[in-house]
């Protein structure tokens, strides 16, 4: 029985510990582009082969968030999680004692795998460690580690790796898993996230829940969302610098901008999805359509670049943690959906920066990536429009059935 005056006052000892693992996973994540020159060095490859220590990463991600989240479906999600974070911390060392790019490729893939089911297990297991009108805050909460992350990983790995070699950034992020995997041990309680309606099932069980039409919904809107942000993001550097008149130099505190914005973005939309989760989603949704196509009519003004950014983030992550909630509300608790969602993020990623890749190879300018996001988002919106309406004729709100009079 949770007190909701002890919820005010204090955040659960295991929501903090998920929160420093999600910070651990955003550095490992981020952290390697600052160090990318380093590495190529160090094992004498070419910058197109260090590059593949990030897409190999990526690839990874969306391929454990399936495989992880459905092998251990049977498991108490307290021994996944901390079996997860082993493994987080056991790439992470490979990684800092790699004698090789082979052994470095292998250290970031072993990394990588848990880094889905750990977002999609742990989102369960955050919301269960708070009374149920506050879960999109608990998933928030876990989520702020890695957007805290998104704003430190590079220059974190940039300063890091100056003074004291790229080795160190990982030996820091290996601290920092370690730590976690102590807080998760001392402070997730055994059965958290594992009610009578979540409890481990087989296999069976958790692919039933994609029978679910909102279950789909949902992940379409996620990789579209996701995409178009992304797609938007990924030529940001070019966008600033081709278009706005910025110099390389002003590229990093800019991206900065952009995770404050995610920080930000993050907060607000977990309190909004608790006030009202479906409308919530599509405002997130629809401002960040209209910010990405007002950033690219107004990319060649400084000023306005620096707004939008930060707005970019803002709404950019406004729906994550309303995403999360409604996926597994609808799937019943089922963990494969809530890693489903982080492989749909992904996928999504993929295809908005392979889109907007297409969009400026056809001669679009610099300023396109951020129509086609907009175009992207906008698909989005349409869907979680459609999920919505869906849910409100059927009598459903966030998972439970609504008695209409």
């Amino acid at each position: 029985m949770h007190s909701p005056a002890i919820e005010r006052r204090r955040t659960p000892g295991g929501l903090v510990a998920l929160a420093v693992g999600g910070f651990g996973i955003g550095l490992t994540e981020f952290l390697i582009a600052g160090l990318l020159p380093q590495v190529a060095s160090s094992f004498a490859v070419s910058e197109a082969a260090a590059g593949r220590l990030i897409s190999g990463y990526a690839l990874s991600v969306a391929v454990g968030a399936i495989v992880l989240t459905a092998v251990t479906a049977r498991l108490p999600r307290k021994h996944v999680l901390v079996g997860l974070v082993v493994l987080f911390v056991l790439g992470n060392l490979l990684c800092a004692i790699a004698p090789s790019y082979e052994v470095m490729m292998l250290g970031r893939i072993v990394a990588a795998l848990c880094h889905g089911s750990f977002f999609g297990i742990g989102s369960l297991v955050a919301r269960s460690l708070v009374a149920p009108e506050r879960k999109s805050r608990a998933v928030a909460v876990m989520f702020a580690g890695l957007t805290v992350a998104n704003v430190l990983g590079v220059p974190f790995g940039a300063l890091v790796g100056e003074r004291w070699g790229w080795r160190a950034a990982f030996w820091a992020v290996t601290a920092v898993g370690l730590l976690a995997l102590a807080g998760i041990i001392a402070f997730v309680p055994g059965r958290a996230g594992q009610t009578p309606s979540t409890a481990p099932t087989a296999l069976r069980a958790q692919v039933g829940a994609f029978r679910s039409g909102q279950v789909w919904l949902t992940l379409v809107a996620t990789a579209l969302g996701y995409g178009g942000m992304f797609g938007a993001f990924s030529y940001l550097a070019y966008t600033f610098t081709e278009v706005g008149g910025f110099s390389s130099a002003d590229v990093a505190w800019l991206l900065m901008v952009y995770g404050v914005g995610l920080v930000v973005g993050n907060l607000i939309g977990g309190r909004a999805a608790d006030h009202d989760r479906d409308r919530a989603l599509v405002l997130a949704l629809a401002g960040l359509t209209v910010t990405l196509a007002v950033f690219g009519l107004l990319a060649a003004s400084a000023t306005a670049s620096v707004v939008l950014v930060f707005l970019m983030g803002v709404f950019g992550f406004a729906g994550v943690p309303g995403m999360i909630t409604r996926v597994t509300d609808y799937a019943q608790g089922a963990a494969l959906a809530a890693g489903a969602n982080v492989s749909a993020s992904n996928i999504g990623n993929a295809l908005g920066a392979w889109a907007g890749g297409l969009a400026i190879t056809a001669g679009l300018g610099y300023t396109a990536p951020l129509y086609v996001g907009a175009v992207m988002v906008l698909t989005a919106v349409a869907v979680m429009a459609v999920a919505a309406r869906r849910a409100g004729v059927s009598g459903r709100r966030d998972g439970v059935v609504v008695v209409r009079r």
